[in-house]
């Protein structure tokens, strides 16, 4: 049999990594460290905005995991502030993509400074060579997630539901009815 171990415990590593990074007290203390006051819906958009020329509303989203039209407001309430600017999509004029601006990118500055003293601080105690392969193994494996999801067709899943309890049947060992996809039994 296969040991699971370690993808377990891979798995789980991740599930934690990735409940820290999305973490409200963490952003506060990343902007904190930054020097930054912004709203901490809004710098998540202000960082992916920055790694690009210029970027859409849905591509933000989709990169977000937010809803469209959540960023849009986003958007605008970044521009509001000075933090970005619109114009005409490179690709289509209809869509109005975000790009940052010199005060955007000022703020960014302070926060990948803040972010780069913050991980210094966590890695401290970590050997050089660990504190090398981190990034690079991460990367790789973030990278192998977004070629997955990019080739695998996007599909509505179907909505779940809690399990239901076993039937009598099932539950004395005799073979359940079969249901079809319409729920009717065949």
């Amino acid at each position: 049999m296969y040991n699971t171990r370690n993808l377990d415990a891979l798995a789980s590593a991740l599930i934690d990594l990735v409940g820290c990074m999305n973490s409200p007290r963490q952003d506060d203390v990343l902007l904190r460290e930054a020097g930054v006051s912004l709203d901490r819906a809004l710098f998540p958009l202000l960082v992916r905005i920055s790694a690009s020329t210029s970027i859409g509303v849905a591509e933000l989203a989709e990169q977000a995991g937010r809803d469209p039209s959540t960023v849009s407001r986003q958007i605008a309430r970044l521009e509001e502030l000075g933090l970005v600017g619109r114009q005409p999509g490179k690709k289509d004029l209809r869509i109005r993509e975000a790009r940052i601006t010199s005060a955007g990118a000022r703020t960014i500055h302070s926060i990948t400074a803040a972010r780069r003293r913050l991980l210094d601080q966590l890695l401290s105690d970590w050997a050089g060579e660990e504190r090398e392969t981190l990034p690079r193994l991460l990367r790789k494996l973030a990278d192998e997630m977004k070629n997955r999801q990019r080739a695998e067709p996007v599909e509505e899943a179907p909505a779940q539901t809690a399990p239901a309890s076993k039937s009598r049947a099932t539950r004395v060992g005799q073979k359940p009815a079969t249901s079809s996809p319409r729920g009717k039994r065949s």
